[in-house]
């Protein structure tokens, strides 16, 4: 099957989240592939958890796409990719309470990512960490350059 100009761009995220300490100051990245074009983006948060981070590189780097896509999604994080795949129908259907009836963590976070992926068609894969997956690994330097450019700043550098 050829693409028509009318068919859904493809497009390949690598995403990924970083914190010192946990909680502590975090930061997030992504890179964002379509054809020739590469977008990065990274962001920091100065008291956070990994998950929250891992969770954001994903919201953002979907929001970055501007109408519906074809994505293939790469994470490092097992609570990103299972809790988007198979955890949120469970939380959704008892009102984002857990199956031990505990508020959802992260759940605002959730809901954003669920909205943002509605808007595309997206196939989550999971990669080793620091296993040297070239997309990973510059999604995790993103992350940890967001945290060292925020704390460069605290310390007035």
């Amino acid at each position: 099957m050829t693409d028509s100009p009318q068919a859904s761009p493809a497009v390949t995220i690598y995403t990924d989240g970083a914190c010192r300490g946990n909680p502590g100051p975090g930061g997030w990245g992504a890179v964002l592939k379509s054809g020739p074009h590469e977008k990065t983006l990274k962001g920091f948060e100065a008291e956070t958890t990994n998950n929250r981070m891992e969770l954001m590189a994903a919201i953002m780097a979907l929001r970055e796409l501007k109408r519906p896509c074809r994505v293939e999604l790469w994470t490092d994080s097992q609570y990103l990719r299972k809790g988007i795949t198979e955890w949120i129908h469970g939380w959704q259907k008892r009102g984002w309470k857990t199956a031990a009836k505990q508020p959802v963590k992260n759940a605002e976070l959730w809901r954003a990512l669920l909205a943002e992926s509605e808007r595309h068609q997206v196939a989550w894969h999971w990669v080793k960490g620091h296993s040297g997956h070239p997309g990973n690994e510059r999604a995790d330097s993103l992350a940890n350059e967001a945290i060292d450019a925020a704390q460069a700043v605290d310390q007035g550098d």
